[in-house]
């Protein structure tokens, strides 16, 4: 306003405004009403503060008329929950073009009316713009997707009991020090690729290049055992294969760095390697347990599977098992430590030889406990599934 009263051209105020020259020449016709309200005397100190107020207040205006009613809107979203197939589109996901396309198929929107001045009568369709607009709205991505696996529940209440075991055993890690609880699990199948050309650092508006060929040195098994009290990685495993043998050599591991006299509980899932019997046999030595274990596959503890579960997860051992169910690894907090190696360490490396890879695990484990390492904030209660 200003500007104008100076006899700035339009053009340089509506530069100077960031506006545009509509905007620009609108301001200048109420600069030019304003001042013609005044005589040759003109208001002074509050008076003119009030009447200067009065003029920068925009005038209040009605906005556009809605094309698009609430209920057509949600008559566009209820399409982009359909399966695509449904509506016999040989697709498995929605685009914005394509819903636009369905929803004017359908003539899901009532005729323009007289009213809708951008639309000519009759004539109500909607674009791939204003589709996009909605979804936005109402927070919806079709495009997006996440793998999930459900979990095979044959009795409701054992699995929602072995939940509340391991919920509660979580519990017990922050709560009582004499109770230790470790995550324990194995990541196999860690590549050791060597990118064949350098990788091109990241520059200002631009990402970092990732060479896309490779060369496959082989690959190495993880197991690892996290305290849930602490976040720390206690001790790990690292070699070409994840047998039961291995499996039981790193649970002696942990022992032998854990107080002898104090309670462990170890967290796994139903993998058949974590109840086998040179398991069971370990075990019993190391509670002290010189009872007849029996014979695998005839008779007493070592019998079955579900034999050396059972007496894995004796509550009145002072090491015990407590297993997830079944396609619920996600119960095991060992998991979320295996996605932090795997982004931090792993994911966008290059290894020219499975000594190197060997290398960069033990030292990420050495500087996760230093700097990183924190009980995770496990919230999770069954509710979900319930």
């Amino acid at each position: 306003m200003l500007s104008i009263c100076e006899g700035m051209a339009i053009s340089n105020v509506a530069q100077i405004a960031s506006v545009s020259r509509d905007t620009a020449y609108r301001w200048q016709h109420r600069t030019a009403a304003f001042f013609a309200r005044f005589d040759d005397q003109r208001p002074v100190g509050a008076e003119l503060t009030a009447v200067l107020e009065m003029a920068l207040n925009d005038e209040p205006r009605p906005g556009a008329p809605i094309i698009y009613l609430p209920e057509e809107q949600c008559a566009l979203v209820s399409i982009a929950l359909e399966p695509p197939k449904n509506c016999g589109r040989p697709i498995e996901e929605w685009t914005h073009r394509e819903l636009a396309d369905e929803a004017n198929k359908r003539q899901i929107f009532a005729p323009a009316t007289a009213s809708d001045k951008r639309l000519a009568a009759g004539q109500k369709i909607i674009s791939t713009r204003t589709v996009g607009r909605i979804l936005d709205e109402a927070k919806l991505k079709p495009h997006r997707i996440k793998y999930w696996e459900n979990p095979k529940i044959d009795d409701p209440e054992a699995h929602q009991q072995r939940i509340d075991e391991i919920n509660k055993a979580y519990q017990l890690a922050a709560r009582d020090p004499a109770i230790r609880v470790i995550s324990i699990d194995e990541k196999t199948g860690i590549q050791a690729l060597e990118r064949l050309y350098p990788d091109k650092l990241r520059l200002p508006g631009m990402p970092a290049l990732l060479e896309f060929e490779y060369r496959r040195h082989g690959t190495l098994a993880l197991i690892p055992s996290f305290d849930v009290a602490t976040g720390k990685i206690i001790t790990a495993h690292i070699g070409p294969t994840r047998t039961e043998d291995d499996f039981c050599r790193q649970i002696a591991a942990t022992l032998d760095t854990t107080d002898p006299a104090s309670n462990i509980i170890f967290v796994a899932d139903q993998l058949n390697t974590h109840k086998s019997a040179s398991l069971v046999r370990m075990i019993a030595e190391r509670i002290d347990d010189s009872g007849d274990l029996g014979v695998k596959g005839e008779s007493g503890i070592l019998m079955s599977l579900q034999s050396r579960q059972h007496y894995l997860e004796d509550p009145a051992h002072r090491v015990r098992f407590l297993f997830t169910p079944k396609h619920c690894s996600w119960m095991n907090q060992i998991e979320i430590w295996f996605s932090i190696l795997s982004r931090k360490a792993l994911r966008r490396a290059s290894f020219s030889s499975l000594v190197e890879l060997q290398a960069r695990i033990e030292s990420f484990i050495e500087y996760f406990n230093r700097t990183m390492a924190r009980p995770f904030n496990w919230t999770y209660t069954g509710r979900i599934l319930q």
